[in-house]
């Protein structure tokens, strides 16, 4: 599977009207939010606290009468550091350089899923910092199989749900988890599209290093490409 291809897949499956949340919620009403080293406004916020930070994030989302925060792919984030799980003090391999959309929206908010697909696996991942509970679906289309990853979610989520259960495109599949559940974050959805999965099940690394960011850019195209929510 060339890259290219798979991107140009990707880029068509696009251009229908794609969507995890709510069809409802219009393109409008989803503002970028920037959780980079760069934003100098996050020196002034307690990043390791997921009160302040939801705090934060429900402020943006008024200030631009908005529903919905998003962004976050690629982006270099400080907010790993507080979780031994993620932080190493050399800077080529300290994970912080993040591979999925991000969308704030408040707990409960149901998750959909944008293309037919079956569940791959299912994972409660508890380690500070992490997804919490996460489903991974498989896709196949056009002869292409891939994954789609949806992190952060409830423990109703994945009490229920069996491998090989199959949704069709703008089924629900899950909801949104609190902090309590999600890693200790506020509530969020993390989206991620893998080609592959490399053998794992029910998780799949969110965050990369400098030193493999360039593999992982591959394996984990742009989940813009789909929801186009910005211009691609």
């Amino acid at each position: 599977m060339s890259t290219t291809t798979f991107t140009q897949l990707l880029h068509r499956l696009g251009n229908q009207s794609l969507y995890v949340l709510d069809a409802e919620i219009q393109k409008s009403a989803y503002v970028a939010l920037d959780l980079s080293v760069t934003n100098e406004m996050l020196q002034t916020v307690d990043v390791s606290s997921s009160e302040k930070l939801g705090i934060y994030v429900d402020n943006h989302i008024k200030a631009h009468d908005a529903k919905v925060a998003f962004g976050g792919y690629l982006e270099t984030r400080g907010i790993y550091r507080r979780s031994d799980y993620f932080n190493d003090t050399n800077p080529e391999t300290e994970r912080n350089i993040h591979l999925g959309l991000d969308l704030w929206i408040a707990a409960e908010t149901p998750i959909y899923t944008p293309l037919d697909g079956e569940v791959h696996s299912f994972q409660n991942n508890t380690n500070f910092g992490d997804y919490g509970p996460t489903i991974i679906l498989k896709h196949t289309v056009d002869g292409f199989e891939f994954y789609t990853l949806y992190g952060h979610l409830s423990l109703t989520s994945i009490s229920t749900i069996q491998i090989g259960e199959k949704f069709e495109k703008g089924a629900q599949i899950a909801t949104l988890g609190d902090a309590c559940v999600n890693g200790d974050y506020p509530p969020h959805l993390h989206f991620q599209i893998i080609k592959d999965m490399q053998g794992y099940t029910g998780d799949y690394a969110g965050v990369a290093s400098k030193k493999d960011v360039e593999f992982y850019k591959e394996n984990c195209p742009d989940p813009n490409l789909l929801l186009r929510l910005t211009s691609v």
